[in-house]
């Protein structure tokens, strides 16, 4: 398989004043990342708040998304990605919705470590084997602080060497731990991506030889984002810096009062189709609302 690399979002899911998702909002957002330069779309993911949503709704969401970006990719020449969000914390429904994303014709299947149920290391690699059989290329989602486990870079290894394993999504927070990944995986595994899952370490990521970004920020501004990526990756640092520390404001005020939460208030405030959120989510607090907007004045989005 081809190595992934570039800019890819992590989308959210657009809801109306009642709850429901908003699917106009929803197809909208989708040709605005596709007409802004974006490598690809990652729907149904975290920051879609899929914990919230039904099945019936998660495959209206990828009927949107699937002909829009094949339109594209047509009428343009250009290789935009679907990554669709396959994660469960019961194996066999991961199996079923990586198969699911297979059949809807997704390039790849992001998998999150389950959670919750804090497996042991050969529960997660048992878990991983499994979605590995469906025969799509598996993006490993690492993310401890909403798992309560992280992926050890030597388990990580073992996953790695498993069919249809293709990289990682490192939201581990630990630069440390993401160049040994690089260094024990990656320089081995030619075709193993290391994607950052926080967009203020992707610059630092790609310079010690990562590939990009699964984003939440690009929800909002995917040019400005996706410009730091090529020119990271394409090594004019000096450029990527540049754009780097622009955006610093934003990756803090991302952030500041959780995922969704505060990308969704960002795009309220900037006309972008976003809307409410689903409890146990609620948008964020005033004080948070003034700490974003100062930083969108800040970043000149």
């Amino acid at each position: 398989m081809a190595k992934l690399q570039g800019s890819f979002t992590a989308m959210i899911t657009p809801m109306l004043d009642d709850g429901s998702v908003d699917y106009d909002g929803f197809a909208q957002n989708v040709k605005f990342q596709l007409e802004n330069g974006i490598d690809g779309l990652v729907p149904l993911g975290t920051s879609g708040e899929t914990p919230t949503l039904d099945e019936d709704e998660e495959e209206k969401m990828l009927d949107i998304v699937f002909p829009l970006v094949k339109e594209f990719n047509k009428k343009n020449n250009r290789a935009v990605k679907v990554i669709v969000g396959a994660g469960s914390n019961n194996t066999r429904d991961a199996v079923r919705y990586t198969t699911r994303a297979k059949e809807k014709g997704a390039d790849y299947a992001l998998v999150v470590t389950p959670y919750y149920n804090k497996p042991s290391d050969e529960g997660i690699f048992k878990h991983y084997e499994a979605v590995s059989k469906v025969g799509i290329p598996i993006i490993v989602y690492n993310i401890a602080g909403r798992t309560g486990k992280n992926i050890s870079v030597p388990l990580l290894k073992r996953i790695a060497d498993l069919p249809n394993i293709a990289g990682v999504k490192e939201a581990s927070g630990s630069i440390p731990q993401m160049m040994e990944v690089i260094e024990k995986i990656a320089l081995t595994h030619k075709d193993f991506s290391v994607l950052s899952g926080d967009d203020s370490l992707t610059l630092p990521l790609i310079a010690c030889g990562g590939d990009g970004i699964i984003s939440v920020v690009t929800n909002l501004i995917p040019q400005r984002m996706t410009d730091l990526v090529h020119n990271a990756l394409s090594g004019k640092l000096e450029e990527a810096r540049s754009i780097h520390y622009s955006l610093q404001p934003l990756f803090r005020a991302a952030f500041c009062d959780g995922n969704p939460s505060s990308i969704k208030c960002a795009m309220n405030l900037r006309g972008i189709p976003a809307g409410t959120l689903r409890l146990p989510l609620v948008p964020a607090k005033p004080e948070a609302q003034e700490i974003i907007k100062e930083a969108l004045k800040e970043c000149n989005i």
